[in-house]
């Protein structure tokens, strides 16, 4: 008896010299997930262009969260405030959960990092590159620079990286010049709709008073000129170079009798309602503007977001940044 008792005491220990403690054989299993930062708009209609891009990122990795975030303070507010309101809620059942409830860039990769996602694809839906694609930068920085008194392994993320806007970036990896040339081939269907009415194609762009986008625009328009020829394509922005006092000096210097108008942007949110093609007599729209100088104009309020073609190159720039870090994303 005392002999049996020897012989599993000896198995007991065997087995627990060789078994690891719990801790010790903890193996990091990285999650993946996307983040669409998004600039965001209050208009309802506008949120296609959004949902869309999110649909077509969706399609490309199943497997995979794909999450929407709202860069601009105003707008969450102002959709946080419908949230509260069983009324609205009531009268837009249409409106999915995650733009009634949206949250910034950070909160929203908080909260992917709380449920164990620690490999992060920050992708931008902006047309180029100014402030907002900036910071999103430094947010990239820092999430990196995260860090632990403990193992490398128990870092609160493995990877964040950041995927380009619509008209690139500067640097030798992916040359902006081709990014440009992605957008004006994905931008055929605008040609083909101006050429049928036999109107000049006139996109307002967003723009910026203190980065100097403006020769991104211009570049896509000169592309598009060259890709279209039938059609003559200017782009003008609401802020910074060139505005629409550039785009009407040119018009003019070409003879162009008729324009259709429409908005260099994702969504057709307020920019577009109101400074495009709003009706106040205080404040001029762009397409008020226009008549008063004589031309014929033909309002188009369809974000860039709502074609296909566009909202796949936000795609193919997040599969750029994966390939780029080396993440394998389904």
């Amino acid at each position: 008896m005392k002999l049996r008792s020897l012989f599993l005491a000896m198995i007991v220990l065997l087995c627990s010299a060789k078994a690891p403690l719990a801790s010790e054989g903890w193996k990091v299993k990285h999650k993946n997930a996307i983040v669409l930062a998004m600039f965001g708009t209050t208009v309802e209609p506008a949120l296609q262009g959004l949902l869309n891009i999110r649909t077509k990122m969706m399609e490309k990795y199943p497997e995979t969260p794909v999450k929407i975030a709202f860069t601009s303070n105003i707008i969450r507010k102002k959709w946080q405030g419908r949230a509260e309101d069983p009324a609205y809620s009531k009268a837009h059942p249409e409106i999915p959960e995650d733009v009634l409830h949206v949250k910034t860039v950070l909160a929203t990769i908080a909260d992917l990092q709380n449920i164990g996602y620690d490999t992060i694809v920050i992708q931008p839906t902006h047309i180029a590159m100014g402030e907002e694609f900036l910071d999103l930068g430094t947010y990239v920085e820092s999430l990196m620079h995260l860090g632990t008194v403990k193992k490398e392994k128990y870092k609160p993320f493995h990877k964040v990286v950041l995927g380009r806007p619509a008209l690139g970036t500067y640097g030798l990896k992916h040359p902006y010049a081709e990014d440009i040339t992605a957008a004006a081939e994905a931008l055929a269907a605008d040609a083909e709709l101006a050429a049928k009415e036999r109107a000049a194609l006139v996109y307002m762009g967003h723009g910026n008073a203190h980065f100097p986008s403006g020769g991104a625009y211009l570049e896509l328009a000169d592309r598009m000129r060259e890709l279209y020829p039938e059609v003559t394509t200017l782009i003008g922005n609401v802020e910074g170079f060139p505005s629409l006092e550039d785009v009407i000096d040119k018009l003019k210097m070409r003879g162009v009798k008729k324009v259709m108008l429409k908005p260099c942007m994702v969504v057709a949110g307020d920019h577009a309602m109101n400074d495009m093609a709003g009706t106040d007599p205080e404040e001029p729209s762009w397409q008020m503007i226009l008549e008063k100088e004589g031309f014929e104009v033909v309002p188009v309020k369809r974000g860039l977001g709502e074609l296909d073609a566009f909202a796949e190159i936000f795609v193919r720039h997040a599969s750029d940044a994966t390939a780029d870090a080396e993440i394998v994303m389904k």
